[in-house]
């Protein structure tokens, strides 16, 4: 296959990766993430700012989230925010710093956290069979252009099903990793 062509597909194929890791990462899974908090937005005089750019975001320890605002005065939004957002989080604050302790999942949560990743797994691999048909179908193309011959149609279609092969095993493995993190008590 053309190494431009094969270039191509691998880049599209981790790009579906990343967005999958990246989907993964905004589902809580009892432990402390800061990226729970990446879609929070805080109203700050009068704009409305993602929670990262007015506050300093930590991580003390496993279950726990502290968020301490450049300027106190807006402690009162941020908390607004994260009670709106559907994460399902109580944030406690001492004056300056806002705690936010990351509750132990139910067993019963865990379980439709599981089929909510299985989803993003299946749409994942469903994305990797979408590239791996664009390129057949360039590579039909080709062909019937007369720009590869039969054998090589033939060797090029085999090489693209191999690279799917790999990639959906990759998706695969990302969510087993994912499952076994949200069954972990």
């Amino acid at each position: 296959m053309n190494k431009e062509l094969e270039k191509k597909m691998r880049e599209e194929m981790e790009k579906a990766l990343e967005n999958t890791k990246h989907e993964f990462g905004r589902v809580r899974t009892g432990r402390a993430s800061l990226s729970l908090l990446e879609g929070i937005k805080v109203n700050y005089y009068g704009s409305v700012v993602p929670l990262n750019q007015v506050s300093t975001l930590a991580i003390p320890d496993s279950r726990l989230i502290t968020i301490q605002p450049w300027d106190t005065k807006i402690i009162g939004d941020i908390e607004k925010a994260i009670l709106r957002s559907d994460l399902g989080l109580t944030p406690a604050t001492d004056g300056k710093i806002i705690r936010i302790p990351i509750p132990s999942l139910t067993e019963e949560r865990r379980k439709e956290l599981v089929k909510v990743i299985g989803k993003v797994a299946e749409k994942a691999k469903v994305t990797l069979r979408n590239i791996r048909r664009d390129i057949n179908e360039k590579l039909k193309d080709f062909k019937k252009d007369k720009e590869i011959s039969e054998d090589e149609y033939f060797a090029d279609h085999d090489q693209v099903q191999q690279i799917t092969d790999e990639y959906i095993e990759k998706a695969e493995a990302l969510f087993i990793e994912k499952e076994k993190e949200l069954m972990a008590i």
